[in-house]
């Protein structure tokens, strides 16, 4: 062979090689593969890589003028054994690995990814305050962010609200977070040099909605077209690591940031799905922190996902006596219901969900709170209504309204486990409050304010010999009042009274206590306060002290 024809072919196969690098990493910065042989979009990005090579090698090298099947095949093996040879013992890497990640070889590893512990509702679960109960679902909290996104002049032709709102709890308060996002590419042309200028903040209690301005814009977010877009800057940052979809969070100071989770497969290549820690990305800056699942700031709510603790739950109450027993017997096989919610209880973030068996049946043996955070969970026992059977419930007290009650908060209420919804109108706006009671659902209790449906509850509780006389009243109170004010909330107005000495406000309605809207600083009351405390508290009655 001479000189020129093997310079020749040395240049050709520069030139394929150079080509197949420009593809791959057009490829990597469109679609972010993690180099992790536990993902398997990578492996898709080799073989993608191994097709390239190869068709411009047989298109380069003239293979397809090629006189004989014989010489055509002595060519491809000359110029394809490397790539292909790297496809077979990846495509044999990938049968292995999802034999060896298989529940029916390890199920007892998928059971053992969840610790869950078992605890005493009465005990461990306190009585919620009502400055800590989310009043709004994720539906009514995007009606609210479009609503004060259409109020905002400056802001509503360049910007639109992210439908991600992420619930966190924001010094002491449940509220859902969402950034902005740019209308559409040429809105992003004019604005990204200074960033998405606010985010929203909608408080679950009050329900409400800010626009939080900030300072410097947010020049990383998810509708970024380029480098700034989240998941590229992540991947150009932690080219090995898997990740999660990041959510949106603001620290105690209101800074925004993506909560990134990094997930490894703990059981052989790709089984196990858990999350080993997380990055925090400044959304302003893009400044990147790694904590590993231990080492995460208090301030983040969200680390673990609702999908991954229902999965894993599943894993653990499905594979509790091995893989065969989970679909011939089922003994002791339990599943999560469908459905899951957040409860803010000691300044974090709690997904609930019911446990129920895995024959299809109305009714739950329980329930478990998971920390997002940090991953704890604990059981507790306690049989009673499937979540959907106790909304239906729910609605049927107030048929003739045809309100929908949204997917339900787990409280405790004088020690009973107690579902809390609220009723919306066909229009999504809140109208009424509903208590079910989760082990005898046929106790329902509805009120135009949560004050006034805890009052019927606690009364039917009474009824019912569930709740003793001080848990339904509480001590009455005598004071002097030292201030008082009046909101409306929902339609209702309501007064807040502040008594001599105390530090914190009781709440009640107009509508329930007339004598509230004349009185007057300096009036001497008695007030009956709820079971609930904190910096807000309802009351149930108030007069004049004698």
């Amino acid at each position: 062979m001479d000189k020129d024809k093997v310079q020749g072919k040395g240049k050709r196969t520069v030139s394929n090689l150079l080509i197949t690098l420009i593809f791959g990493l057009i490829y990597f910065y469109v679609e972010l593969p993690a180099i992790n042989l536990k993902d398997p979009a990578f492996y898709t990005f080799v073989l993608l890589l191994s097709a390239v090579y190869c068709f411009l090698s047989i298109l380069t090298q003239g293979l397809f003028r090629a006189e004989s099947g014989r010489e055509l095949w002595q060519s491809v093996k000359t110029h394809c054994t490397i790539p292909v040879t790297v496809c077979i013992i990846l495509a044999a890497i990938f049968v292995v690995g999802n034999l060896i990640s298989a529940p029916i070889f390890r199920a007892h590893a998928y059971r053992n990814l969840l610790t869950v512990e078992t605890g005493d509702f009465a005990k461990e679960v306190d009585q919620i305050s009502y400055s800590e109960i989310p009043m709004l679902d994720e539906a009514s909290a995007m009606k609210l962010g479009d609503k004060k996104m259409g109020e905002l002049s400056d802001m509503v032709s360049q910007f639109e609200v992210d439908d991600d709102y992420t619930q966190i709890n924001y010094n002491g308060t449940p509220v859902r977070v969402t950034p902005l996002y740019y209308s559409d590419f040429f809105k992003w042309l004019s604005n990204q040099s200074e960033g998405l200028p606010a985010y929203i903040m909608i408080n679950m209690v009050t329900q409400e909605v800010q626009a939080v301005r900030l300072n410097e814009g947010m020049k990383y977010s998810t509708g970024e077209y380029f480098f700034r877009n989240v998941d590229r800057h992540l991947r150009l940052n932690y080219p090995t690591y898997i990740f999660d979809s990041p959510n949106f969070e603001v620290d105690d100071s209101g800074t925004p940031y993506w909560v990134c989770p990094r997930i490894i497969k703990k059981i052989g290549l790709f089984g196990g799905t858990d999350v080993e820690g997380a990055v925090l990305m400044n959304a302003i800056t893009g400044d990147c922190a790694y904590y590993s699942a231990g080492e995460v700031p208090e301030w983040v709510d969200r680390v673990y996902t609702a999908s991954l603790i229902i999965k894993q739950y599943n894993y653990f109450g499905t594979y509790q006596n091995g893989w065969f027993n989970s679909f011939i017997g089922q003994k002791g096989v339990t599943v999560s219901t469908n459905g899951y919610n957040y409860i803010a209880k000691d300044g974090c973030v709690y997904m609930y969900t019911g446990v129920t068996s895995v024959v299809s049946d109305n009714s739950n043996i329980g329930f478990i709170l998971t920390n997002q955070r940090t991953k704890e969970t604990k059981y507790y026992a306690c049989a009673g209504a499937q979540e959907y059977a106790a909304m239906s419930s729910a609605e049927g007290i107030v048929q003739y309204m045809d309100y929908r009650a949204t997917f339900p908060l787990l409280l405790n209420i004088a020690n009973q486990p107690t579902y809390f919804m609220a009723l919306k109108d066909t229009g999504g706006l809140v109208k009424m409050y509903a208590m079910v009671n989760v082990q005898q659902y046929q106790l329902v209790a509805s009120g135009t304010t949560v004050a006034e449906c805890e009052k019927n509850y606690m009364n039917m509780l009474a009824g019912s010999n569930l709740a003793s006389e001080s848990e339904i009243t509480g001590t009455a109170v005598n004071g002097t009042i030292s201030d008082i004010r009046t909101a409306v909330i929902d339609g209702n107005t309501s007064v807040f009274i502040k008594l001599e000495g105390d530090s914190y406000y009781y709440i009640i309605s107009v509508a329930e206590n007339k004598l509230s809207a004349v009185l007057s600083v300096g009036d001497k009351v008695v007030i009956t306060p709820s079971s609930d405390d904190g910096e807000l508290r309802s009351a149930y009655d108030i007069k004049r002290a004698d």
